[in-house]
């Protein structure tokens, strides 16, 4: 009769189901029973008011808009709740027997909803929408083990014999697979390994009490092999007939511990805390990590690689087991997918094209090289110097008006002097020679900008002369990165593209070094852009690639992305090295290439940080994901996903981390 009226009030129309469960889940003493109230109220609307519009889903906004924690770290706030593992050890500790609860306490999937690990099965059986159906199965036959044994406990093999019979699936090719993929994805909550290894070590009754259609002797092999050894028993729902949610299973469980003090330790707050006690237990609540950070993370993300990134994100910083940096988890929350799934992109390019080589530019190039070179090996790629000040000086002669926008236009009325622009230009030979009408001291405006371009273009013979060594210097070191290449590929995080294009051209019709020079950029110049269109046809010739967005693709985010309000600050930031801008190359006492770098405009330590957690992201993925062809592909509308959630709300989570690494946004 219950699932019956559930099925009626909440399934019955898709609007008033995902309502409900947007108040409901997640929900707790009074709000739940608020949720309750709510549900009633939209049924009452629905069939009495005839507000039919409720029947529909509701409509959802562009982006999502997420209010991110931006005083503490996510694994910090997690920490505040769960405390430490000696916290939780000290706590059962007090207690002769401890059971535990199984999936999300003692073992984690690296998924937001267990149900996402049905998606990888589907696809080996090449049955389309599997997940759905088999969800809708495991329903019927729970509903029919109610009417007919007055319990909703059902067994694996049920589940399967009702999805053979509707789909014509082997049961038994179908239940292998599935448990085969349990096998595959489960793996140890490091936290409460941690625990349970301490309280083994004190020789406590340690057992684990589960509501589960997966029979005991499975499931004892899979707390085995994600290293929980030496229970003392193992309780499965199914085998009773009997559940904790309805608290039945746990009088089994007291028949034989009845003289012992227990406590039950379990992430549901009605079936492993309310239910225990009543029973007799004592209770401690292990916050659900998917439960708890739901507030935080995306969803506008593709199904599968969705529930991949936010299970691995979720596992790792709310846990319990160490409390991490904003700046790590910057790194892990909001690089790592995109920095992974950059250098694949990178890697299938260089496949599919016939590269020799891949160049990755200075600064933004730096972790991505690391990464590439721990996914794919060190060979046919390399960290090279280049910046976008000395492409625009070594570009003079060829794109003037690039040159003059980025040193004297872009910082006129900006209280800096001619003589820093000259030394920004590496024209210091210049200064003496200035004319009366403009002074070294004097400040760029508006009214002596054209006259310093004027002076500039009228004296070219010194220009030439200044930049002369550099393009020497930068023949001979790119005449052996590039021995040997034909066609290379040069990686920069965007935006325009420029760095690339001018390496290309500077070796091909100044330096005489016979190679072409594909860019590939992580994202492009937007509609917010002064010069929206500027890569547009090198674009659409293939001379620049895009991973994210350009204006042929992933447009909702080409619009969202606006240089304005600093998203490629936020996006650099990501990709930011300690070491300094590239200024060029001088001689050494050796007489070799020497690079010339400005001073950091970053903290060490806050980018040693953000590294981290984008490495620790990526070992994670390979881990769980790294041989699943379903996770294979990350598109760079899911790699950009994160960011979105993390501009929610004004972005103020990202201007609050900015603030702390203190960048500056002025390229010098």
């Amino acid at each position: 009769m219950r699932y019956k009226i559930y099925q009626f009030l909440v399934n019955r129309h898709e609007g008033i189901k995902e309502r409900y469960h947007n108040m409901h889940d997640g929900a707790v003493g009074f709000k739940k029973m608020l949720s309750w109230v709510y549900l009633l109220w939209l049924n009452l609307c629905f069939y009495i008011f005839f507000c039919r519009f409720l029947g529909r889903k509701p409509e959802v906004e562009m982006f999502e808009n997420k209010e991110l924690l931006i005083n503490e770290s996510e694994s910090s706030h997690a920490g505040k709740t769960i405390g430490s593992v000696a916290d939780m050890v000290a706590k059962l500790s007090e207690y002769d027997v401890i059971s535990f609860d199984i999936f999300d306490t003692l073992i984690f999937r690296p998924f937001s909803e267990p149900a996402d690990l049905f998606y990888y099965v589907g696809n080996e059986l090449e049955v389309m929408d599997f997940k759905r159906i088999r969800m809708e199965m495991e329903g019927r036959v729970r509903a029919q083990c109610a009417k007919e044994r007055g319990s909703f406990e059902v067994t694996f093999e049920e589940i399967w014999q009702k999805i053979g019979e509707e789909t014509g699936i082997s049961p038994e090719r179908g239940a292998m697979l599935e448990k085969e993929y349990e096998k595959k994805f489960c793996y140890a909550n490091p936290f409460m390994l941690k625990v349970y290894k301490e309280l083994l070590k004190m020789n406590k009754k340690l057992i684990v009490v589960s509501d589960m259609y997966l029979d005991r002797k499975f499931l004892a092999e899979l707390l085995k092999q994600c290293g929980y050894t030496e229970l003392e028993d193992l309780y499965v729902s199914c085998e009773y007939n009997k559940s904790k949610a309805d608290g039945t299973l746990y009088s089994v469980v007291k028949e034989k511990y009845n003289k012992y003090g227990c406590v039950h330790v379990g992430d549901n707050i009605v079936s492993d805390v309310k239910n225990a006690k009543a029973a007799g237990f004592e209770s401690v609540y292990y916050p659900n990590v998917n439960l708890h950070s739901k507030a935080y993370r995306t969803y506008d993300m593709s199904p599968v690689m969705g529930g991949g990134y936010r299970g691995i994100v979720n596992n790792h910083l709310w846990c319990g087991l160490k409390s991490y940096s904003m700046e790590y988890e910057y790194g892990f929350v909001y690089g790592g997918l995109f920095v992974l799934g950059y250098c694949r992109f990178i890697h299938e390019y260089v496949r599919q094209n016939g590269i020799d080589k891949v160049l990755f530019l200075s600064r933004d190039g730096h972790i991505l090289s690391k990464i590439y070179e721990k996914l794919y090996g060190g060979a046919g790629a390399e960290y090279v110097y280049w910046s976008r000040s000395i492409s625009a000086k070594l570009m003079f002669e060829n794109n003037r008006y690039d040159y003059f926008r980025r040193f004297i236009y872009h910082k006129v009325n900006k209280k800096i002097r001619i003589e820093e622009i000259l030394h920004s230009a590496g024209l210091d030979n210049m200064l003496c020679i200035l004319p009366e009408k403009i002074k070294a001291s004097d400040y760029l405006v508006s009214e002596n900008a054209d006259t310093l371009k004027e002076f500039i273009l009228a004296n070219r013979d010194c220009v030439d002369t200044a930049y002369a060594l550099q393009h020497k210097m930068m023949k001979e070191y790119y005449g052996k990165v590039l021995a040997g290449c034909e066609n290379v590929c040069a990686v920069d995080i965007g935006w325009a593209g420029s760095g690339a294009v001018s390496l290309d051209f500077l070796c091909r019709n100044v330096w005489d070094i016979p190679c072409k020079i594909t860019g590939i950029v992580a994202g492009t110049n937007t509609v917010h852009n002064a010069e929206p269109d500027a890569s547009e046809t090198f674009l659409q010739s293939g001379k620049l690639v895009s991973y994210m967005f350009s204006q042929s693709d992933n447009r909702d985010i080409m619009k969202k992305h606006d240089l304005n309000r600093d998203y490629n600050v936020y996006w650099e930031l990501l990709l930011s090295s300690p070491t300094g801008s590239f200024k060029g190359f001088e001689r050494d006492e050796n007489g070799d290439l020497k690079a010339v770098l400005s001073k950091p405009d970053v903290k060490e330590e806050a980018v040693n940080e953000i590294w981290n957690g984008i490495i620790d992201f990526v070992e994670e993925y390979m881990t769980h994901f790294g041989d699943c062809r379903l996770n294979e592909h990350i598109s760079g509308r899911d790699a950009y996903a994160p960011m979105l959630a993390a501009a929610g709300k004004n972005e103020s989570y990202l201007k609050n981390l900015r603030r702390n690494l203190n960048i500056e946004v002025d390229v010098k």
